[in-house]
């Protein structure tokens, strides 16, 4: 048996947290003195720990690390843990663009004084657009599941035989932005009417284009809106984004293109350019 203090020490982890593992009943030692209250491990809960230990290294929290002690299905382990692999790989390449943003942002904030100087790169037009003929599929879903979206519908345009000119979108229906649970359309262009699933409608709208991770689209958007409300616009639809130049490219993510869409419509209601 080991006094609490040793097992501690073997496995570097402060009692305080062994004392929270035996509340929660997620590691409970083998033996409590009755007179003092001083608790003993046995040497087979050291696994037990150890594995404790490397699940919270992998980002499962407690409760979780706590299923899979049970789980007593190999193919359903392996599965959870194939797919945290892949969320801290979307974890660890948001911080690899953050890290590159913050970069930029230091080189902008050297070059000019200016703190808030990138908000600043972003040229807003008005421009009259046209219908254009969309593959699309609409869904409550996160950011994280963008991905998937679109792949459900190249696969499609594949196993179809469709004719697709390449561009992709997304709009965003929802009157407030949920970064795990929005409305968002995404689609693909399609070169032919009949093949789409319906038409993004034409008209007037305030576009900018955004260069860089899509973590700092919200800059543009934030210019969009300054800029419709300076000039007498009033915004008429749900905003949309054209991925122009992507990862698919080959481009490093400084020369990444997303041009933004806001429907619009001056207050008096009459169009102008």
């Amino acid at each position: 048996m080991l006094a609490i203090g040793e097992f501690s020490k073997i496995c570097q982890v402060s009692v305080k947290t062994l004392h929270h593992y035996d509340r929660i009943g997620l590691l409970q030692p083998s033996y409590t003195d009755s007179f003092t209250g001083y608790r003993y491990y046995s040497e087979e809960q050291l696994s037990r720990m150890l594995f404790i230990q490397r699940m919270k290294r992998y980002g499962f929290p407690l409760v979780e690390i706590r299923l899979l002690l049970e789980e007593k299905d190999g193919s359903a382990f392996c599965l959870k843990l194939k797919k945290q692999r892949l969320k801290l790989t979307r974890q660890l390449e948001e911080l690899s663009l953050a890290v590159d943003e913050l970069s930029r942002h230091l080189q902008d904030f050297e070059r000019t004084g200016d703190i808030m100087s990138y908000q600043n790169k972003y040229v807003v037009t008005v421009e009259e657009r046209e219908a254009v003929p969309i593959l699309s599929v609409r869904e409550k879903i996160s950011v994280a599941d963008f991905g998937g979206q679109y792949e459900k519908l190249f696969k499609r345009v594949v196993n179809e035989k469709l004719e697709a000119d390449n561009r992709t979108l997304a709009i965003y229906h929802d009157a407030e932005f949920n970064h795990e649970h929005s409305d968002v359309e995404v689609g693909l262009v399609m070169k032919k009417e009949s093949q789409a699933t319906r038409l993004l409608e034409g008209g007037l709208c305030a576009t900018t284009v955004h260069h860089g991770g899509y973590s700092g689209l919200s800059d543009g958007y934030a210019a969009i809106v300054k800029w419709i409300q300076e000039h007498g616009y009033k915004i008429v639809g749900a905003p949309y984004e054209f991925y122009l130049k992507t990862a698919f490219d080959k481009l490093p993510v400084e020369e990444w293109e997303t041009r933004i869409y806001f429907p619009v419509a001056n207050i008096e209601g009459t169009k102008k350019l």
